[in-house]
């Protein structure tokens, strides 16, 4: 038998099993995300993940989807707040059909992911995140990954590349470079850019954790909508993300967050190390493209910043359109070329 029959048969197996994983997608929803173009906001179209997989990892009991063929390179995508899954829910199926096992967890104090421990510190500094992701890998027996993400998620595969570059194949991140410290932050930014992080500050206080305690639904959609203003989703994807903002331990997760990052709390002790590391601004080696859309409306830096902080294979793109921050919900098709093009630098 040549070596061409072999190679033919090879590549309808591999997209024969890709079909069946995103049957567990929706054959709807599939069709809908292989409509979209790169910059056309996809926020009406109703995408669903069934099977959500729950898996031990760390200190965290992670809710997850998955899609795509088991043997495929591997592609693990982070959502940020306040966000979840279903930003990926159209970009899933483009990268299962093109043969990727994708990954999509919840973070920490979203959706069904949960503290094993009621003791355990509701945490959320920068470190913390990327070693749930990691303790995930770990649970799931995945040694190397490719990443993607956005606002906390893209900060957490910047940590993940910095730090354990033998875990990350490539990355895809929109807004670049998003590593900080509590030092970096003492230094007081322009009033316009004071002004764009206001809900930092809000946060800050007492009467903030208590608005955001009983306003969670509200606030963050203005977020949304302040994030993305050209976005034009409709009540029933926002009410979709909403519900994971639901969780026992969403609030106590963001408001330590943000005030982590203004000094405000401190850390865990045994993150100590992998702080200081981080607060050294380091460089990123592993192949990676970064994106930014043309209507983000939430902070941000500009890619002319942060470019040389990628000493390896590296691009950037800009996604025009209206695109807010949302990048992978509002321009699914984009954001899975880059993740497909990035895995072949």
């Amino acid at each position: 038998m040549s070596d061409q029959i072999n190679n033919r048969r090879r590549r309808l197996l591999g997209t024969t099993m890709a079909g069946i994983s995103l049957m567990e997608l929706g054959l709807s929803g599939l069709a809908r995300a292989q409509s979209q173009s790169g910059g056309a906001p996809a926020g009406s179209r109703a995408v669903s993940f069934d099977n959500l997989r729950q898996i031990d990892a760390g200190t965290l009991s992670i809710g997850y989807a998955e899609a795509g063929p088991q043997n495929g390179p591997v592609v693990i995508l982070l959502h940020g707040w306040p966000y979840d899954i279903y930003s990926f829910a159209e970009v899933t199926p483009l990268l299962a059909a093109a043969g990727y096992r994708v990954i999509v967890p919840y973070l920490r104090g979203y959706g069904s992911t949960r503290f094993l421990s009621a003791d355990a510190p509701r945490n959320g500094q920068q470190a913390v995140i990327a070693v749930d992701i990691i303790a995930l890998m770990d649970a799931l027996k995945i040694d190397k990954a490719i990443f993607g993400g956005f606002d906390w998620g893209a900060r957490t595969v910047n940590i993940i590349a910095a730090l354990w570059p033998q875990r990350c194949t490539a990355m895809m991140s929109v807004s670049g470079y998003l590593i900080g410290s509590q030092e970096a932050n003492r230094t007081p930014l322009s009033p316009k850019a004071e002004q764009a992080w206001w809900y930092q500050f809000y946060f800050a206080t007492e009467r903030g954790h208590a608005g955001y305690e009983a306003n969670r639904h509200d606030f963050n959609k203005l977020i949304w909508h302040t994030a993305s203003p050209k976005w034009n989703f409709d009540d029933a994807t926002f009410e979709r993300s909403a519900e994971s903002f639901n969780n026992p331990d969403h609030v106590a997760v963001v408001i330590h967050n943000y005030r982590w990052r203004l000094g405000l709390v401190k850390g865990e002790a045994q993150y100590d190390d992998l702080e200081q590391r981080l607060a050294m601004a380091p460089t990123i080696s592993v192949p990676t493209i970064t994106m930014e859309g043309d209507a983000n409306g939430a902070p941000h830096p500009e890619p002319a910043a942060y470019a040389k902080k990628f000493t390896g294979k590296y691009a950037h793109r800009n996604v025009s359109g209206g695109i807010g921050h949302n990048l992978p919900q509002e321009a699914p098709k984009a954001f899975a070329d880059a993740v497909i093009d990035v895995a072949r630098f």
